[in-house]
């Protein structure tokens, strides 16, 4: 067996062990080390090396950490989470930084405080320093720094506001920090401390960072034990925490609600209504609607949480309502019902009627039970004792026939007296409706942590689960009647329409409408004939443009559409835009236009004095760029002209519409694109001129159009015809080849 030998002096470069990571180390007054350190060796022994490397004694007092903004320190636990090129630093240990930190925060220098707060406030994110910090009894020490504060510094307080503002801010940071950890058990504070904190809520309303904190804190203390809900609650009211809803600030407005939640959440069964009354009285509702909802800015994630919090506590108060039962004895609850049938019948009925033998009457009121589309109609209270919905069907019917009672007769009396037997009994479908509309706004089951899913339409009324049903119960009478459904068979029909309403009812909501009449105008254009189009469509492409067959298809038609979406950008370049000029101060009629070469190597530009009509001329362009001299695209923040002094804050609504051109060492062509067509034309075009992958969205909506256009175009000749998930096998070979002869 022949052996190759390799050259003499060849070498092969053997890729790095696994254990083994790269990294520079920093040490105040020394040049970085650079150093491999192997993860299999222990944590103190590496620390020692690199003490030694700097001939530093007493290595157990010092400890590694990462350079970056986290400043967190490396455990045994976290070691694994060093990457190659990590930069770290030389540190004193977390034990001896606690113990210097604890003895600074006692200092008697305002100055020298106020820096070791501000350090501590840093440090105490990290959960090592934290440890290390809580065994010194060092969250004690922040409590008593906290109540007894104030007064200590009250006669400093007005010569060093702001000192004591910064110093405040900092220890309620730090406890917040600690706490965060879940090392100390909320149970321990006083009630001096609770009071304290609550008190900065109104006493600080006009120092963000205090407020914010103070709210945190409550919050907290709420959630996490039972014994300070209570004492929370007895210091802070609804009409203190208000206020803060009607500022500006976004954050403050969302620990302000999350304060409001937490009270909500775990206030007892029998507070908890006493609490939503208090929150109608102080108009909660419409001050989130103003002052929120409304505001002219965006709903950031945190925001969208605790709204959605505050609308799934607002309908778990429906909880109790639909798991009652309607007891058939109670007389107030039976009035409910003979209220029902007053309204749809009283204004029809003949004026003898009020007399007469009492089996006449009962005989009147069955009949008028039935045609109110009850399954038991001597004794409808009957019908709401399935929970749910249970009474909560009863107080929607209610609800409807009193505030749009127009539309209640209207259906009453339309479906009682059609004789096609398409009636849509209304007793029967109010109650399967609201236990319907229940699920989908799952009442009775407590927020998800995670969700965000809030309705803004549900804020814009104070009974907005009444008039969600009513909106509904007109639709599913409409599509009864679309789908021409019977009643002799009740339960196929109500599954079948049910079905449909359902799905009606949730698209309409994904699309978020900011309003009920909003919502309502959605499920207008949401008929069940454009239900069936819908699914049809849906169905089309889910069954078969996600079949193995199709997926293949996809994937081999992919680069070509591709390729016809790149040349279509390029030919736009070519063709060129006329962009507007703009400084960091206002907007000039100025312009400059940009132009591809026909060869894709050129890019011309430069300054017009009015907007053309049509494209200019390449050699009517003074500058030029080489393609092959740009070295980058970037775009938004990352613009050299959105990151001068104040462009952002002036220019916020074109940031997205910003682009540059980086080339050469430090030069730059910036963009401001006309419109987000253009951006995405240009930043497509440009990658690809690049050899980039083209990210926009236009490229995204094209690709799935073209796509979608030329697989129906290529299966049209297989209509009807069922595509197998896998190809048909390969024959067998022949057995001879006989039937081959030559042609010539």
């Amino acid at each position: 067996c022949p052996v190759v030998l390799a050259p003499k002096n060849s070498s092969v470069a053997m890729p790095p062990p696994a254990d083994i990571v790269k990294v520079a180390i920093e040490w105040p007054g020394a040049f970085p080390k650079l150093m491999e350190i192997d993860q299999k060796k222990p944590l103190s022994s590496i620390i020692k090396e690199v003490c030694d490397g700097w001939s530093l004694a007493n290595h157990d007092q010092f400890a590694l950490q990462h350079a970056d903004s986290s400043n967190f320190y490396i455990t045994e636990k976290n070691r694994n989470e060093i990457k190659n090129g990590a930069i770290l630093r030389l540190t004193t240990s977390p034990a001896q930084n606690a113990q210097q930190l604890h003895e600074r925060i006692q200092s008697s220098s305002m100055d020298a405080k106020l820096e070791a707060l501000k350090d501590l406030a840093n440090y105490s994110r990290d959960v090592t320093f934290a440890q290390e910090f809580i065994n010194l009894d060092g969250i004690s020490l922040l409590t008593q720094m906290v109540e007894s504060g104030t007064e200590r510094y009250q006669k400093l307080q007005k010569i060093m506001k702001p000192c004591f503002g910064d110093m405040l801010s900092f220890t309620l940071t730090a406890f917040v920090e600690l706490m965060d950890h879940g090392i100390v058990s909320w149970d321990t504070f006083s009630v001096a401390f609770i009071k304290k904190i609550a008190s900065y809520v109104n006493k600080f309303a006009s120092d963000i960072s205090i407020l914010q904190r103070s709210l945190a804190i409550l919050e907290s203390m709420v959630l996490n034990s039972h014994d300070l809900y209570q004492k929370v609650a007895q210091e802070i009211t609804i009409g203190q925490l208000i206020p803060h809803l009607q500022g500006t600030d976004q954050e403050i407005q969302t620990y302000t609600i999350a304060v409001i939640n937490a009270l909500f959440l775990k206030a007892p069964d029998d507070k908890r209504q006493e609490m939503a009354n208090i929150l109608a009285q102080k108009q909660l509702r419409s001050i989130i609607l103003t002052h929120v909802i409304r505001a002219q800015r965006a709903i950031n994630n945190e925001m969208a949480h605790q709204l959605y919090v505050l609308q799934v506590l607002t309908f778990n108060l429906l909880e109790d309502r639909m798991m009652t039962k309607m007891d058939p004895q109670d007389q107030a609850q039976r009035d409910i019902i003979f209220e029902l049938r007053r309204i749809a019948f009283d204004a029809e009925s003949e004026p003898n009627n009020s007399g007469g033998s009492m089996e006449k009457r009962k005989s009147m009121y069955t009949r008028d039970y039935k045609k109110l589309g009850f399954i038991n109609h001597v004794n409808p209270a009957m019908d709401f004792t399935q929970t749910p919905p249970g009474m909560l069907a009863l107080d929607n019917m209610l609800y409807f026939a009193k505030h749009h009672q127009d539309a209640y007769i209207r259906i009453v009396l339309e479906n009682s007296s059609r004789e096609d037997k398409h009636e849509c009994p209304f007793g029967r479908s109010s109650i399967e409706l609201t236990k319907m509309l229940c699920e989908i706004l799952k009442v009775g089951e407590l927020p998800s942590e995670t969700c965000n899913d809030f309705h803004p339409m549900f804020f814009t009324h104070d009974r907005s689960f009444e008039e969600f049903f009513c909106i509904c119960i007109q639709l599913l009478n409409k599509t009864w009647k679309e789908m021409r459904a019977t009643s002799e068979d009740f339960n196929k029909a109500r599954k079948r329409v049910m079905q449909v309403v359902k799905e009606q009812i949730m698209r309409a909501l994904t699309t978020k409408p900011s309003s009920l009449d909003q919502f309502k105008s959605k499920l207008q254009n949401l008929s069940y004939t454009e239900i069936l189009k819908i699914r049809q469509s849906e169905r089309m492409n889910q069954e078969d443009f996600q079949s193995r067959p199709i997926l293949e298809l996809k994937e081999k038609i992919q680069p070509e559409i591709l390729e016809l979406i790149k040349q279509q950008r390029l030919n736009r370049l070519v063709e060129g835009t006329c962009f507007r000029k703009l400084n960091s101060r206002r907007r000039q009629d100025k312009f400059w236009y940009c132009r591809l070469s026909p060869n894709h190597k050129v890019l011309h530009y430069g300054d017009l004095e009015e907007s053309p009509q049509g494209e200019v001329p390449h050699d009517s362009l003074q500058d030029k760029l080489p393609v092959a001299d740009i070295k980058a695209v970037v775009t938004g923040k990352d613009c050299p002209h959105m990151k001068e002094k104040g462009a952002l804050k002036q220019n916020k609504e074109v940031l997205e519409l910003a682009f540059s051109i980086l080339y050469d060492s430090s030069g730059q062509l910036n963009f401001i694109a006309p419109d987000k067509h253009e951006y995405c034309v240009w930043t497509d075009g440009l990658n690809a001129l690049l050899g980039k992958d083209m990210l926009s969205d236009l490229t995204r909506n094209d690709l799935d159009t073209l796509l979608s256009m030329e697989i129906k175009l290529r299966l049209l000749d297989l209509e009807n015809i069922q595509i197998p998930d896998a190809p048909p096998p390969i024959p067998k070979e022949p057995s001879n080849y006989d039937f081959v002869y030559d042609c010539n």
